[in-house]
C-alpha cells in the first residue's frame, strides 16, 4: 500500500498540492490566483502530474533490484510438498520432467 501511494497517488497528485499551496498560504497575486474565481489550471496539472508518474515509474522499474542470471525453475508439487520457484545457477539445468525421487517410508 506505501509503495502504490509513494509511486503512483503521490506524483500525480503532488503537483496539484504545490500549486495549491503557492496560490493560498504563499500569497500568489489575487488577480492571477484564485481570489477572483479563476479556474485553476486542471490540464496543465493533469499533465505535469502525469510527466511526474512516467518519471518516477521509470527511475522505479529501472534503478531497483537486481537481475539474476540462471534459469527461473517454476513451482512444482512433489511428494505431498509444495517447492517453491526459485532460480537455478547458470549451468545447473534439470532435464525436462525432472522429479526429485521420493524418501522411503
Amino acid at each position: 500500500m506505501i509503495r502504490a501511494v509513494v509511486t503512483i497517488i503521490l506524483p500525480l497528485l503532488l503537483p496539484t498540492a504545490l500549486y495549491l499551496l503557492w496560490a493560498t498560504v504563499l500569497g500568489a497575486p489575487r488577480d492571477r490566483g484564485l481570489g477572483r474565481g479563476r479556474r485553476l489550471p486542471w490540464v496543465w496539472l493533469a499533465g505535469a502530474g502525469v510527466v511526474l508518474l512516467a518519471f518516477v515509474l521509470r527511475v522505479v522499474a529501472v534503478g531497483f533490484g537486481t537481475s539474476q542470471q540462471g534459469v527461473y525453475v517454476a513451482p512444482r508439487y512433489i511428494g505431498g510438498h509444495i517447492i517453491p520457484g526459485h532460480i537455478e545457477p547458470p549451468g545447473h539445468v534439470e532435464p525436462p520432467g525432472h522429479i526429485e525421487p521420493r524418501a522411503p517410508r
